[in-house]
């Protein structure tokens, strides 16, 4: 299941945020900084070193891009372990005048596939709206 946001901007203003993997801890929520950026970041193949949490409980791990359709679809697969894996997509479409935002999101591997699904998705909107929220307020601003 997917969570929506309309923001006042272009898809490429969207696309701007996401494509500067050092903004990453400032729209995704629990990941808490960045260590490195792979160079030619958002391209398939490349990943973000960050990491969750709050410390002195920090774990250090990465994200990893599976495709990219530029200023329309990014698709990742974030990795939290010991919680698992989870997939990501994020689309964007034009809608006038701004930008249709959406993310779905999935555990795919780990044990937090244990938990039972309408818990664990429910878990994940509360999170992803709020990731939403944040990324609004980033690609709102730019020009």
């Amino acid at each position: 299941m997917a969570v929506h946001r309309r923001l006042n901007c272009s898809p490429e203003q969207v696309f701007a945020v996401l494509g500067d993997g050092w903004l990453y801890p400032l729209w995704v929520v629990g990941a808490s900084r960045m260590r490195e950026v792979d160079e030619g970041w958002p391209a398939p193949g490349t990943k973000l070193h960050h990491s969750f949490g709050t410390w002195p409980l920090l774990i250090d791990d990465t994200t990893e891009v599976l495709d990219l359709q530029p200023d329309r679809r990014l698709v990742l697969e974030a990795r939290g372990w010991p919680v698992g894996t989870a997939r990501v997509e994020i689309t964007v479409e034009a809608a006038g005048g701004g930008s249709l935002v959406s993310i779905a999101e999935d555990v795919s591997d780990g044990p937090a596939r244990l938990v039972p699904q309408p818990v664990r998705v429910a878990g994940i909107d509360v999170r992803n709206r709020e990731t939403l929220r944040r990324l609004a307020y980033l690609a709102e601003g730019r020009d």
